[in-house]
């Protein structure tokens, strides 16, 4: 499942080994409360380091609007979006791609547990701006 094309591919692999793990226990048909809370534990068994429901800020024109909370913030770069939806729709792919753009992020995951076999999305963004160097 490793391909080094993508960035950040060995431990998005990982998330993705977890939410499978969640998923072939648990199967569809929870609330994305509970797939949270099991994928909470499958990452803390894998030593993955992330924040859950991480709130950000969002800006628009530099002034703060509001804030978002990430379901997963994993090691400060990768977000994880989950659902637990039937199925995959385009306002969830923009909802995940707006969060990387929100929160200036290169990689995410789009992860749905509400199908008969678990869904997931790596998504990449195409405005990423990194850091200036100190």
């Amino acid at each position: 499942m490793i391909n080094e094309q993508y960035k950040y591919s060995e431990l998005t692999s990982k998330i993705i080994r977890c939410a499978m793990n969640v998923h072939s226990e648990l199967g569809n048909g929870f609330q994305e409360v509970i797939y949270q809370r099991a994928l909470e534990i499958e990452m803390r068994l894998e030593n993955i380091a992330f924040n859950r429901e991480f709130e950000m800020p969002i800006f628009y024109k530099e002034r703060r609007i509001g804030t978002r909370r990430v379901d997963f913030l994993v090691e400060g770069i990768i977000s994880v979006e989950l659902k637990a939806k039937t199925q995959l729709e385009d306002v969830h792919f923009a909802q995940a791609i707006n969060y990387l753009e929100a929160y200036n992020l290169e990689v995410g995951l789009l992860i749905n547990f509400g199908e008969r076999s678990l869904n997931f999305k790596r998504l990449s963004n195409k405005k990423y701006k990194p850091a200036p160097l100190s």
